[in-house]
């Protein structure tokens, strides 16, 4: 019987880990498909903070991970499959066997959804992402393009404004899906130009393999153009890696995981946290402090300390 089991590897499973470990519950991480997550995809990091100088978003995973393991915590490649709570403890399934577990702490993070052109995980992280916020600044004085037309999209390019000298805004219909607000300040920004009924067909890079275009086919006319980028910023959605919870925890109609007060679920010893249930910010340090926060109420709920809010 395990203490504390922690689903993911990322910034929020990784924070938990720390503290679980320093409250010696011995903490059994399983890190999954990708062990990391999103951060270690990323090149430069430079708003976490404590580093002045920005740090590589995997050496910030490796630094996360070196703290936890040395106050104990363990590690598996395993990926959960499934989750079982029919039982007076938890039990969750990852690779083929069973986990008994008196606490879970549940912070599998959320994938972004990208195009699938040729090249694209390479591109990641050089000229390619799908983070306004933590990339944007990366890009002064040079013209960038957001692919999407909802509100997510329409966000990413008022944001990028700050920066880019032109925000292009690809989008394959004839209008926004954007809300009215938020369409009105895109349409009505100088530094947003929209290109609709639009796809991008192709990414180009230059002689270092950094972006510097992308192929657009105008899906009305078949017409295609090359148009000269910085940096694409796909805007076009996440998924919440929430398959081996599907139907054992609730969660809002886009999938993302429930979180009463900052980490519980509504089930007993069950807690949540980073972008697995994160809609709005999904930044490292917000799911550092999500992962913080579900260690110490899975610690308390194993003291008797904890408390659960009245339903």
């Amino acid at each position: 019987m395990e203490k504390v089991v922690i689903v993911g590897s990322g910034c929020a499973g990784l924070t938990a880990a720390i503290y679980a470990a320093r409250a010696n519950l011995s903490p059994l991480v399983l890190e999954g498909g990708q062990p990391g997550g999103q951060l270690s995809t990323t090149t430069l990091v430079e708003n976490f903070p404590g580093f002045p100088d920005g740090i590589d978003g995997p050496q910030l995973i490796l630094n996360m991970h070196r703290q936890a393991e040395k106050f104990g915590a363990r590690f598996s490649y395993a990926e959960a499959e499934d989750l079982d709570l029919t039982q007076a403890h938890i039990r969750l399934k990852a690779d083929d066997e069973w986990i008994d577990t008196q606490t879970l702490i549940i912070a599998s993070g959320a994938a972004a959804r990208w195009l699938g052109l040729e090249n694209e995980e390479k591109l990641i992280g050089h000229g390619l992402t799908s983070c306004a916020t933590c990339d944007g600044a990366f890009y002064r004085d040079v013209p960038v393009c957001v692919i999407g037309g909802g509100d997510s999209a329409a966000e990413e390019a008022l944001f990028l404004t700050r920066f880019a000298s032109k925000v292009y805004l690809i989008h394959r219909r004839s209008a926004l899906r954007a809300s009215r607000i938020m369409a009105d300040r895109v349409l009505a920004c100088e530094t947003i130009e929209p290109i609709w009924n639009t796809v991008v067909t192709k990414y180009i890079t230059d002689e270092r393999g950094e972006m510097s275009a992308v192929m657009l086919r105008n899906v009305e006319t078949k017409e295609e153009k090359q148009l000269e980028v910085a940096c694409v910023f796909v805007a076009i959605g996440h998924d919440p890696n929430t398959k081996p919870f599907a139907g054992k925890l609730e969660t809002d109609p886009e999938g993302y995981l429930l979180v009463r007060h900052l980490a519980e679920s509504k089930h007993p010893g069950i807690f949540i946290a980073g972008d697995v249930a994160d809609r709005i910010y999904k930044q490292a340090i917000t799911a550092a402090g999500s992962g913080c926060a579900a260690a110490i109420e899975a610690e308390r709920y194993l003291s008797g300390l904890h408390q659960p809010e009245a339903p």
